[in-house]
């Protein structure tokens, strides 16, 4: 568990990171890139932030990202004031991938239960309507003792 100090500072370079794309970084090769998390170690000397990409390639964005990285470390620097500034490293995020996987499972999941569902539609018993036995059904027996009884 990261320490309140370190969430602060990740989520504060985490927003320079993120203005810094929006508005000073001017690469064609950079797509839509969105910041999605910032992850600082402890010592405040490493921090990877992870980033999807919605419209372009990733590996020229990645590129894209690497060649601007000593200008965004000296923006951060900037906003941090901090004595010690954290090296970047961008990461893409496997989060949408993963996300894409799971829907696919649980598409494929729903139309097996489609198919089998309109299987059983139409089927019926082999033998009867209900193979099940149960127990037979006595009819009152008092009946008759008591009409023999009647008679004496």
């Amino acid at each position: 568990m990261a320490s309140p100090r370190v969430r602060k500072v990740a989520d504060r370079i985490k927003v320079v990171v993120a203005e810094m794309l929006e508005r000073r970084i001017k690469d064609p090769r950079l797509g839509f890139v969105t910041i999605t998390d910032v992850r600082l170690t402890g010592d405040g000397q490493q921090a990877s932030i992870f980033y999807t990409v919605l419209n372009g390639d990733r590996e020229e964005t990645q590129k894209a990202l690497d060649s601007a990285k000593g200008l965004i470390r000296s923006e951060v620097s900037k906003q941090l004031g901090t004595r010690i500034v954290p090296t970047l490293t961008f990461i893409a995020d496997a989060l949408p991938e993963t996300a894409r996987e799971i829907e696919d499972a649980l598409a494929k999941a729903k139309a097996a239960d489609e198919e089998l569902a309109a299987a059983r539609a139409g089927a019926q018993y082999a033998s009867d309507e209900d193979p099940y036995k149960k127990p037979r059904v006595i009819e009152d027996e008092d009946d008759d003792w008591d009409d023999e009884d009647d008679e004496e």
